[in-house]
C-alpha cells in the first residue's frame, strides 16, 4: 500500500527543524481555559443523551497517574467527575492505579468498566504524546479540547493497539469534540486507527476534531461479520492526509455532514457490509475515491445532498470497487432522529478551519457559517447561604463537591437533587418516609446538617433521625427541618431518615458542614 502521508510529512518535519535551528517560536493557537463547554450533538444526544460528568466534582491532573488516581478516588464506578488537563500525558507519567472505582492500566489511559467522566484540556492546552484512550464497557464519556499523537501498535513505546482513540465492548453514548487526533504517518511506520470503534458500541458523535497524517482515520466495526456497531455522527471535522478508512463502516448507521476533506489519498467513506451513511453539505477537496464501497464485494449504502467536490477523482468499477462517483447519487434512505443544523458546503472549508481541532477555543457554527463560542457548562460550586436568613450556617456546604455522592434506601425521585444548590430541585420518597444518604470517598467531618424543604412543602417532614450511615448509630433525632447539630463525627457517610410526615416529604437540599 501507498503511504503518501509519511511522504508528505517529510515537508512538514523539516519545516519545524528550521525553525528549531534558528531558534524560531512557532505560535500555537490559545487553549481554551474554561471546563467542558456546550452540549452533546448528533447521536450522543440519543439514548438518554451524553452528560459526561456534569453534576459531579471537578479535579485538575497534570499526569496520566493523576487522571486514573482521580477516577480512582470517587466514590463508585459511576459518580459524576469532570477532569481538568493540563501539560503534557505520557507514558513516563501515566501508571495504573487501582481501586473499587476503576479498572486502568500503564501506558494508556484507561476509561474502562466506568460511566459519567469528562475528560477537558484547559490552560495551556493538553498533550497526549505517544499515548491512546482507550474506553471499553463504559458509557456517558466526554472527551473535550485535547490533542492525542503518534500513538503506535508497533515500534517504541506502544500504546492502546495503535489507536489515538479507541472503543470496544458494549460502549454507549460518547462524545468527543474539539480534539486533535494524528499520526505520523500509516501501518508500515506504526500507527493504526485515529478513531476506532467496534464490538458493540452505539451512541457516539465526533464533532469540531482534526484528523490528520495517518494512514486510517477511523472505522466502525473489526469486520464483515461484526455488525453491532452504529448511530454515530461526524459533522464540523477536518480530514487532512489521511490515506483510507474517513470513516470505515461495517453495518450501522453514520450521519456524516459538513465535514472537510482535504487530500484523502486512497478512499474516503468507506461504507460496507450493509451499513447506510447519510452523508451531507461535505466539502470534498484534492481526494480520491470520497465515497463508496471499497476493498470487499460486501456492499453497503449512502444518501446524499448538498456535497462538493473539488478536484476528486475516481477509480474504475470492478469486483471489490464500487465508488459513488463521479456521477454521485443515493442508492437508500436514511431517518435521523434528532434536530441539526446544516452549514453550506461553499463555506464548510471556513468554518471548519475556524472551529475543529483542540486550542480553537471550543467554537462551533452557528448554522449560517459563522463561528461563535457556546454557553460553559455550569461547574457545580457551593450555594452562597442567605445571609437574611438566621438558620442558614455558615462555612463550605460539604454535600457539593468534596467527593460526595448521594444515595436514597427508598424508591423516589432523584438524590442528585439534594446536592446540587438548586431549591427548585428536590428528593421526594415513594411515601411519607425514607432515607437520603451523603456519602464521600474519604472520611469527612461533620457537626451540621441543614435539611430545606422544597417551596411549598415547609413543615411537611415531622419526626426524623441523623445516622452515621457508618455505623449505624443515631447521631441525634428530632422533629420538622433545618438546621440539625451532631456530635462532630468523621464519617463517609451520613443518613437523613424521615420516620414521620404531615404528607410526602420533599428535600430540596441536605447540605453537611464542618462547623
Amino acid at each position: 500500500m501507498r503511504r503518501p502521508v509519511a511522504l508528505r510529512l517529510n515537508a512538514a518535519l523539516a519545516t519545524l527543524a528550521v525553525a528549531a535551528a534558528t531558534g524560531v517560536v512557532l505560535s500555537m493557537p490559545e487553549a481554551a481555559s474554561a471546563a467542558a463547554t456546550g452540549s452533546a450533538t448528533g447521536y450522543a444526544t440519543q439514548n438518554g443523551g451524553t452528560t459526561g460528568g456534569a453534576g459531579g466534582t471537578t479535579v485538575r491532573a497534570t499526569t496520566g497517574t493523576a487522571i486514573h488516581t482521580a477516577l480512582c478516588n470517587r466514590a463508585s464506578s459511576s459518580t459524576p467527575i469532570t477532569i481538568e488537563v493540563e501539560g503534557t500525558i505520557n507514558h513516563g507519567n501515566t501508571t495504573k492505579v487501582s481501586g473499587s472505582s476503576c479498572n486502568t492500566a500503564a501506558g494508556v489511559i484507561e476509561l474502562k468498566q466506568i460511566s459519567n467522566v469528562t475528560l477537558v484540556g484547559v490552560g495551556s492546552g493538553a498533550v497526549f504524546d505517544q499515548l491512546g484512550i482507550h474506553i471499553r464497557e463504559s458509557s456517558n464519556i466526554i472527551i473535550q479540547n485535547v490533542t492525542v499523537k503518534n500513538v503506535k501498535k508497533s515500534g517504541s513505546p506502544t500504546s492502546n493497539g495503535g489507536d489515538a482513540i479507541g472503543m470496544e465492548s458494549d460502549v454507549r453514548n460518547v462524545w468527543v469534540d474539539h480534539t486533535t487526533l494524528e499520526a505520523s504517518g500509516g501501518e508500515s511506520e506504526g500507527y493504526d486507527g485515529l478513531f476506532d470503534m467496534k464490538d458493540n458500541t452505539q451512541y457516539v458523535t465526533l464533532s469540531y476534531s482534526t484528523l490528520r497524517n495517518s494512514g486510517r482515520g477511523g472505522l466502525v466495526g473489526s469486520s464483515e461479520t461484526e455488525l453491532s456497531n452504529g448511530y454515530i455522527t461526524y459533522h464540523h471535522n477536518l480530514y487532512e492526509n489521511i490515506d483510507s478508512r474517513a470513516p470505515l463502516l461495517r453495518g450501522g448507521i453514520a450521519h456524516i455532514y459538513n465535514n472537510y476533506y482535504v487530500k484523502l489519498n486512497e478512499s474516503g467513506i468507506n461504507s460496507r457490509a450493509g451499513a447506510r451513511a447519510k452523508v451531507d453539505n461535505n466539502y470534498f477537496k484534492d481526494s480520491k475515491d470520497v465515497l463508496g464501497t471499497f476493498y470487499t464485494d460486501a456492499a453497503g449504502y449512502w444518501q446524499v445532498g448538498g456535497n462538493t467536490f473539488d478536484n476528486v477523482t475516481w477509480s474504475a468499477p470492478g469486483s471489490e470497487n464500487n465508488p459513488a462517483g463521479p456521477d454521485v447519487k443515493s442508492n437508500t434512505t436514511v431517518s435521523i432522529p434528532y434536530s441539526y443544523s446544516l452549514d453550506n458546503a461553499s463555506c464548510v472549508p471556513a468554518i471548519v478551519g475556524a472551529t475543529a481541532g483542540a486550542g480553537k477555543g471550543l467554537k462551533v457554527s452557528d448554522g449560517s457559517c459563522s463561528p461563535t463560542t457556546p454557553t460553559p457548562t455550569p461547574t457545580p460550586t457551593d450555594p452562597t447561604p442567605d445571609p437574611t436568613d438566621p438558620t442558614q450556617p455558615g462555612g463550605t456546604n460539604l454535600s457539593i463537591g468534596a467527593g460526595s455522592d448521594g444515595s436514597s434506601k427508598a424508591s423516589g425521585s432523584s438524590y442528585g437533587n439534594v446536592r446540587d444548590g438548586d431549591m427548585s430541585t428536590y428528593w421526594s420518597p415513594a411515601g411519607s418516609t425514607g432515607s437520603i444518604s451523603i456519602k464521600w470517598g474519604t472520611a469527612t467531618s461533620v457537626s451540621k446538617v441543614n435539611i430545606r424543604e422544597a417551596s411549598g412543602s415547609t413543615g411537611v417532614i415531622g419526626a426524623w433521625r441523623v445516622v452515621n450511615g457508618d455505623t449505624g448509630a443515631v447521631l441525634t433525632s428530632g422533629t420538622g427541618a433545618g438546621t440539625i447539630t451532631v456530635p462532630k463525627t468523621s464519617l463517609k457517610k451520613v443518613t437523613f431518615e424521615i420516620t414521620g410526615s404531615s404528607g410526602t416529604p420533599k428535600v430540596a437540599e441536605f447540605e453537611t458542614y464542618a462547623g
